[in-house]
């Protein structure tokens, strides 16, 4: 019999930054390790990625990762991770791929981590342990669930899919393993909840095709498509009926995504050589008289509009949209992006583009339906549901289905990042206490490291207030200063000018610095400390604002 323990340290009650651990007894299992893109007001922050200390600190009871699918929000952290704990990540070929191009993105040597490629016949044991997986359709291929076989029964991960029929290839769902699971104990089950509470969304390709074709018949010079580069499936779908249409075809990538470059470089997108044009090749006049070309606009959350848009204004470098040219959005916005989404199509529509868009009536949803979690308990029929990835609000939604398929509430578990689950010989215990630390770790790509908080508030600050640099030069020998402070205002909105500026606040510098040069010992970051204060102060005083104050005194 076992101790089990389940918990989030990311992605409960959010979008993004996935990273749930299950132990049993003394093994650790990571199951995903992902980032959450940062919000409007986390400037130069790059990502958030999950607090991990729990992890370091029991590092040597850590059997590996187990990555689900190769999507940024699942697999983003992973390199942040390998930096502070050397463990084994486990993952299908093209999940891998995406990793190894990740830590080579973070100028980390992919030959010195422990990377293994696994597919749905593996069967891996960890003492009294065993790991086996199932394939899952997704948007994105070789998407994997993860079963954690245990004494007391099994733990099922099962994140980030949907129960497409016709999906076949690299995309199709193993059925006949997820009924094998099923035939046995299933303890808990961990699914997502981030479309739970969507009712009446389509479940097929049929619309999209449809009006896709539709568009493929009329006389159109050049089609661009914008889509999100996660969606491979998606993009596959719009190259297929392309090139049934008989259209040449080119892809742009917006920052060079990494995701598209795997998949084309692996063959998991399929291009027939004699459609497809590499877009690079051609001079901007060449590409001004390309016809019956299909033109697909990849990028992450914003950037397939944003790209568009300057297409639309004639700011990009190589393409300036012309008469007969036709954009067709295919990338719903992300929770989050609404208004910036809403900009970019109100921008395109003032330069006159001829634009559809394809909405989520249209478009099929990766994620799992309130019928396809039916379904999935159906199959496993699992002794405990625990909603997991989403916003609580989601999270939410997943209850409701779950009492709707006949589970008591008792039954069904709503965490918070950093709550603990616990069975002891299979039977769930109420008396785990222990909450994990969790938290945000910001991201800032220029240095590859962590920004702190309070690095995070200063830059809002400068944002929101401005900042006052004040200059100035003191004599320690004669102990006076050498001519003027000046005052320099940046990003500071108030009508104040530049001798009003020195006459106010320079005075006041200037005072701070003669009794400061006046004492026995000089102290240069008390100085400056005191000017940052009283100029703060002052400030709040004229103009009701806190700028970001910087004194810049040199010692001569």
């Amino acid at each position: 019999m076992s101790k089990i323990r389940i918990f989030s340290l990311g992605g409960v009650g959010e979008n993004g930054k996935n990273m749930y651990v299950v132990e049993v007894d003394k093994h650790i299992f990571i199951l995903d390790a992902g980032i959450k893109y940062p919000d409007v007001d986390m400037y130069g922050v790059d990502a958030v990625i999950p607090k991990f200390d729990y992890l370091i600190e029991h590092k040597n009871q850590i059997e590996g990762i187990f990555a689900s699918h190769g999507h940024e929000d699942n697999i983003g952290a992973i390199p942040y991770l390998l930096k502070s704990l050397k463990t084994r990540v486990y993952g299908s070929h093209f999940t891998i791929s995406l990793i190894e191009a990740n830590l080579k993105a973070n100028n980390m040597d992919v030959d010195e981590f422990k990377l293994f490629r696994i597919n749905d016949n593996k069967v891996m044991k960890f003492g009294n342990v065993s790991v086996t997986f199932f394939n899952t359709t997704h948007s994105i291929p070789e998407s994997l669930g993860i079963n954690i076989s245990t004494a007391d029964g099994n733990i099922v991960y099962c994140t980030d899919f949907n129960f497409g029929m016709n999906a076949l290839g690299k995309y199709h769902t193993s059925f006949d393993k997820i009924t094998d699971i099923g035939k046995e104990k299933v303890l808990a089950l961990m699914c997502e909840s981030i479309s739970s509470g969507n009712i009446n969304r389509i479940n097929n390709d049929s619309l999209l095709e449809h009006n896709f074709k539709s568009i493929l018949s009329r006389y159109f010079k050049r089609i661009f498509i914008g889509a999100f580069s996660t969606d491979l499936i998606r993009i596959q779908k719009i190259i297929d009926l392309s090139i049934a249409a008989n259209r040449k075809l080119a892809i742009i990538n917006c920052n060079d995504e990494r995701i598209i470059n795997v998949a084309i470089d692996a063959n998991y997108l399929k291009i027939d050589e004699d459609h497809f044009i590499n877009i690079n090749d051609y001079s901007k006049e060449e590409i001004a008289a390309l016809e019956n070309v299909v033109i697909i606009v990849t990028g992450f959350r914003i950037e397939p509009y944003f790209t568009l848009v300057k297409m639309a204004m004639g700011e990009d470098e190589r393409i300036k949209f012309v008469k007969n040219d036709k954009v067709v959005l295919m990338c719903p916005p992300i929770p989050g992006t609404e208004r910036q989404t809403t900009d970019a199509i109100n921008r395109l529509c003032e330069y006159d583009t001829d634009l559809s868009s394809f909405d989520k009536t249209v478009l099929r949803s990766a994620h799992a339906s309130p019928d396809d979690l039916k379904l999935l308990y159906n199959l496993l029929k699992p002794e405990y549901v625990i909603p997991i990835k989403g916003e609580y609000r989601h999270m939410y939604d997943h209850l409701q289905v779950a009492l709707e398929a006949g589970y008591d509430r008792k039954n069904v578990i709503l965490l918070d990042n950093g709550e603990i689950i616990e069975f002891d010989d299979g039977k769930l215990s109420d008396s785990a206490h222990e909450i994990i630390p969790t938290g945000d770790l910001l991201v800032d790509g220029s240095n590859v490291g962590f920004v702190d908080n309070n690095v995070l508030e200063e830059r809002s600050q400068l944002a929101e207030e401005g900042a006052i640099i004040i200059y100035g030069t003191v004599n320690l020998r004669r102990r006076m200063i050498e001519g003027h402070v000046e005052i320099t205002a940046r990003g500071f909105t108030h009508s104040i000018n530049e001798q009003e500026l020195n006459n106010s606040f320079g005075l006041t510098v200037e005072r701070i610095l003669n009794n400061s040069l006046k004492k026995k010992k000089w102290d240069l970051n008390e100085t400056c400390e005191i000017i940052e204060k009283e100029v703060s102060n002052l400030s709040y005083r004229f103009t009701k604002h806190r700028p970001i104050i910087i004194p810049v005194i040199c010692e001569v």
